[in-house]
């Protein structure tokens, strides 16, 4: 990644992404946000393969795939409690995140870790909506229908919220993720929202 490409990253507020289904990955774009609300110039693009039994995922500057920016990895097979490291372009650790097992039976729990920064914390905001999506997530064949149930996570660092990620309700999976704390690694927030839906029903 070039100081060009990640001064420009660096410098977003907002980031938009849209998830693409193929048949045994899912692949997100994600997009600045043009001065009207839309899509603007694509930032990155992630691929994760489905029913990997250690998770594993790239991030690349645009859908060529030719030149990757961050990925991140579970430290270990099917632990649901497992932390995932988040490395830059040249493989060295830029921080971490894992979900909070015992929270997240309730109302999804997530943690992230940037160097100098701490520790913040992401839950869904709407507790109803956060069982009613378990719920839904246990009827037969819900998983083949063409919408999205949405969430919201705020994600704290003591009591300020530094970022969120909203995923829309559509038949695409969309979600907003506004940056309010200028100190957050971008690269962070990006791995750490794919992550949110990648990981979800871990």
């Amino acid at each position: 990644m070039s100081s060009l490409d990640e001064e420009r990253l660096q410098a977003q507020n907002k980031l938009l992404i849209r998830q693409r289904v193929r048949l045994m990955v899912n692949q997100y774009e994600v997009h600045a946000e043009t001065p009207d609300g839309g899509e603007g110039e694509l930032l990155a693009f992630a691929q994760q393969k489905r029913l990997a039994f250690k998770e594993q995922v790239t991030l690349y500057s645009d859908d060529s795939k030719t030149r990757p920016i961050l990925g991140f990895k579970a430290r270990k097979r099917i632990d649901l409690a497992s932390a995932y490291d988040i490395t830059d372009a040249h493989g060295q650790p830029i921080g971490v995140f894992r979900k909070d097992f015992k929270k997240s039976l309730l109302a999804s729990t997530w943690h992230l870790e940037q160097p100098g920064l701490g520790v913040t914390t992401g839950t869904e905001r709407n507790k109803f909506v956060a069982v009613l999506r378990r719920v839904w997530q246990v009827i037969p064949y819900v998983d083949s229908l063409p919408f999205a149930w949405p969430y919201h996570f705020d994600f704290y660092a003591g009591d300020q919220v530094v970022f969120s990620v909203e995923k829309k309700f559509g038949f695409r999976d969309r979600y907003v993720v506004e940056i309010k704390d200028p100190r957050l690694d971008r690269r962070l927030v990006i791995a750490q929202a794919v992550g949110l839906d990648a990981l979800q029903s871990r």
